[in-house]
């Protein structure tokens, strides 16, 4: 039998960016990565979060927003950050086999009508489905995951970093 590949999704609330990555690569990668999430400065897991993955038939209701300390002494095969301000803080992972960064803007920041921060958490949830698929897609050609491009939230395939 195989053993998955662990991957910690780090961002600094782990409200929305972290744990909308942790329930896609669960729900598309399950077979081959076993996800995870915390933040810097945990707070509490968005709702609208839970609503837009809901929309794609993903549940992350049960998942919670855990502190990166709780983590730091795991081993892990990848740790990847999805914002700049997790980048610049996040603590050295001595158990990690590869460190990647994902900017993915932060959906809690909008402003606007519901409808409107909904659309901002939608196109922030496509942005990291299309990074993990990418990623699974890499992954079985055996030159894994997708790395960031410039700190580039858009997608990205001439450079790949992970190896399962």
């Amino acid at each position: 039998m195989t053993t998955r590949a662990r991957v910690l999704f780090i961002c600094t609330h782990n409200s929305a960016r972290s744990q909308m990555a942790e329930g896609f690569l669960n729900h598309f990668g399950a077979s081959r990565f076993e996800a995870q999430s915390a933040g810097t400065e945990p707070g509490a897991l968005n709702p609208l979060a839970v609503q837009v993955m809901a929309e794609e038939g993903i549940d992350i209701s049960a998942q919670r927003a855990k502190p990166i300390d709780d983590f730091v002494p795991q081993r892990f095969d990848y740790v990847i950050t999805v914002c700049d301000h997790a980048n610049e803080t996040c603590p050295v992972f001595p158990n990690a086999r590869r460190r990647l960064h994902w900017s993915f803007p932060d959906p809690s920041q909008a402003e606007g009508t519901l409808e409107e921060r909904l659309s901002v958490f939608r196109a922030i949830r496509d942005a990291i489905r299309v990074r993990v698929e990418e990623s699974l897609v890499a992954a079985r050609e055996d030159s894994g995951p997708v790395a960031s491009q410039e700190h580039s939230a858009g997608p990205s395939t001439r450079n790949r970093e992970w190896r399962t």
